[in-house]
């Protein structure tokens, strides 16, 4: 506790003079009138009212001058966030947010993803976020922190994407080509239009990229198209289809610290002979319908549908190539009203989420030159979460309200297994989880407000984590779900017009946390008794004239291990979290000339981190710059827009990823498996609007 109460000296020291932009759509309010709508939090309401730490992103941050590949392009900005990964498209982008998430081998953890109110997440909370469309991206809204009383499974937050309607901007198509390093080509179309009341967009991009390292070449496709209308009563349909397409995504693997010294570009020489990586096949289809009903109401229900085929060779021989067949599936309802208690102004909502996963999974063992040699895994794994909830904020003054919310899930994680011949390892686990949450907001100003929460929130183990470590098969009956309690305090505003600030403290224990281990090459999860997490959140967004703006964001958070010993037999109590940095600063410099030119100047400072829980594998922080800049060329009623930019400007060497716990029963010198990030990188682009 003693780096949180030096972060309240840091906020009464610094809160009039830092602000963050995220949490106002990163545009400082000019006038008293600017009003933000929040809807991550399930309950919509202005975000001066909103008790939590919630961030906004808006359409210019996500696509000027962007390459518009992975979500940290466009949330680096967003304090709190911690993202690993970016540059292998085989194991994804890994996202960790006030510590959730930074365990996950591949993909996301721990965090609620959801696109146009379909969910990315699955009932056991694993995340792929690989059929997410950037070019269509209108929107992006960040709670940092626990939300298990809005989403249910989901300790760390939730990252809320909303990509445009065909009315939401002018008619019209676009046409864009980018060319970069590394033969990096993508090419996206996009068309919009309306007729009467009914309106449509569909875009459309293709990616080939060879990648910085050997082995690590990605072919993919997307597809976004909306379809919605409206009635003069108020309804809305909305229909939404996605596609992925991704034939090839090489994995080129982790490498050792000898390995990365003796070639950062170099894959594996397993990844090469086997032909690491995945392909995938992806089709999501949503309805939204959204209604104003009788008592001034609105009622929300969303239907979802999505089909994924998979295929994964991992880099190593052995019971190593994956595949399964997944139907995801559900709908959600809420209904919010404006009303009266003891006569006093009542904001509540209502609602419930039934969801439900279905996975045939198949496990081969292949030799060192690649042939499968036998099946090892043919199984149905099933999961089923159905949950009612509540919120409600009660204005007990003009300035002062109070908001309390609950929720109830019920989890049912199940394996049929079809492949009995070494043993029947078909089992359930039913979990039933009470999430609660109650908050406080002071209004200082029309735009300057004050907050206090305090709330609960689980985070069951996913499929891959009930692996059992004693090979007897069957779910590890040794884990169970982590449990969280954050305690935060949070003050955000505006000061004049052209300086906003969002600065949040914040204090989290997990009980039961869930960490991973390793075991001949395969890896394994545990309880790790408890951790704390504390720390402080705070940037500034400057508009300091027309032509100049400062955006900045700055982390500073301790996350240690308490009451744990890990698989060697050290006492890693007082230990840091694995994976995760103490500091994390970023910032960007924007300049703005006539018509649409800019140019950006940015830098990224990470701290140091550790591998392994034993805390002797230290991975070196680093910073990181970078440039960005365009322009557009009007042709009449069409235009050209230029654009570019430079990636790690000075060529700093870095890794994009770090296996957490790999090798940790080696000697240090042999601990851990790196993946290094690319040096200077160029990317160009140009997109015809008309």
């Amino acid at each position: 506790m003693i780096f949180f109460r030096t972060s309240i000296v840091i906020f009464s020291g610094l809160a009039t003079v830092f602000a963050f932009p995220g949490a106002n759509a990163q545009q400082a309010p000019d006038t008293s009138e600017t009003v933000i709508k929040v809807t991550s939090p399930r309950l919509v309401r202005d975000l001066y009212e909103t008790p939590a730490a919630v961030s906004v992103v808006d359409t210019p941050e996500i696509r000027e001058g962007q390459q518009r590949l992975q979500l940290d392009e466009s949330l680096d900005t967003v304090p709190g966030l911690f993202f690993q990964n970016r540059y292998n498209f085989a194991q994804n982008l890994r996202l960790s947010t006030r510590g959730f998430g930074a365990r996950a081998p591949f993909g996301i953890r721990g965090i609620r993803i959801q696109v146009d109110g379909i969910p990315y997440t699955l009932p056991d909370g694993q995340s792929q976020i690989d059929a997410v469309d950037l070019d269509s991206a209108q929107r992006i809204e960040v709670i940092r922190g626990p939300s298990s009383v809005q989403y249910g499974n989901a300790s760390g937050g939730v990252i809320d994407i909303t990509t445009a309607r065909g009315d939401d901007q002018p008619a019209g198509t676009r046409l864009r080509q980018d060319v970069g390093s590394d033969d990096y080509y993508k090419t996206t179309v996009q068309a919009n239009g309306s007729q009467g009341a009914t309106s449509g967009i569909a875009t459309m991009s293709w990616l080939n990229f060879n990648g910085y390292r050997d082995q690590s070449e990605v072919e993919k496709g997307l597809f976004n198209g909306r379809l919605s209308h409206k009635w003069e009563d108020g309804q809305r349909l909305t229909a939404t289809f996605n596609a992925l397409h991704t034939p090839k995504a090489e994995d080129p693997a982790g490498l050792t610290a000898a390995q990365v010294e003796e070639d950062r570009r170099q894959s594996t020489p397993n990844a090469e002979r086997l032909d690491a990586g995945q392909d995938v096949d992806q089709q999501t289809l949503g309805l939204l319908y959204e209604a104003p009903v009788v008592g001034a109401g609105e009622w929300t229900v969303s239907t979802f549908f999505t089909r994924r085929d998979f295929t994964q060779q991992l880099p190593f021989p052995g019971p190593s190539r994956i595949a399964y067949d997944r139907q995801f599936y559900g709908i959600s309802s809420d209904y919010q009203l404006d009303s009266e208690l003891v006569g006093l102004p009542l904001i509540w909502m209502v609602g419930a989420d039934l969801h439900r996963q279905v996975d045939e999974r198949r496990r081969y063992a292949v030799s060192f030159n690649g042939d499968v040699t036998a099946q090892t895994q043919e199984e149905t794994q099933n999961g089923t979460t159905a949950a009612v909830f509540a919120q409600g904020d009660l204005a007990v003054t003009e300035h002062f309200s109070l908001s309390l919310g609950a929720r109830f899930d019920r989890l049912r994680l199940s394996v049929e297994d079809h492949r009995l011949i070494d043993g029947d390892d078909s089992g359930s686990r039913t979990y039933d989880e009470f999430s609660g949450f109650a908050g406080a907001s002071y209004r200082l100003a029309p735009r300057q407000q004050l907050y206090a929460t305090i709330g609960t929130a689980f985070e069951a183990p996913t499929f891959t984590e009930f692996a059992n470590p004693d090979g007897s098969g069957g779910f590890n009956p040794d884990i169970e779900p982590q449990q969280a309690i954050n305690r935060e305090i949070g003050i955000r505003g505006g000061l004049g017009e052209g300086l906003s600030y969002d600065l949040a403290l914040f204090s989290i224990r997990v009980d039961d946390e869930i960490l991973p281990f390793e075991i001949n090459n395969r890896t394994f999860y545990e309880n790790a008794g408890r951790t704390e997490r504390n720390g402080v959140e705070l940037g500034v967004g400057w508009d300091i004239s027309y032509a100049w703006r400062i955006t900045s964001a700055l982390t500073l958070a301790d996350y240690t291990l308490e009451d744990f010993e890990d698989e060697q037999g050290n006492n890693a109590d007082g230990n840091r979290l694995p994976g995760l940095p103490r500091e994390q600063w970023v910032t960007a410099v924007e300049w703005r000339g006539d018509g649409q030119r800019f140019a950006a100047l940015e830098w990224q400072y990470v701290g140091d981190l550790y591998a392994e829980n034993s805390n002797q594998t230290r991975v070196s922080d680093y910073w990181l710059f970078g440039i960005r800049a365009g322009d557009t060329v009007r042709l009449g009623s069409q235009s050209l827009n230029l654009y570019g930019g430079i990636r790690n400007l000075l060529d700093e060497d870095y890794f994009s990823n770090i296996r957490i716990n790999a090798n940790a029963d080696r000697p240090v010198e042999e601990r851990g498996y790196y993946e290094p990030a690319p040096g200077r990188t160029f990317y160009a682009g140009i997109e015809w609007v008309f």
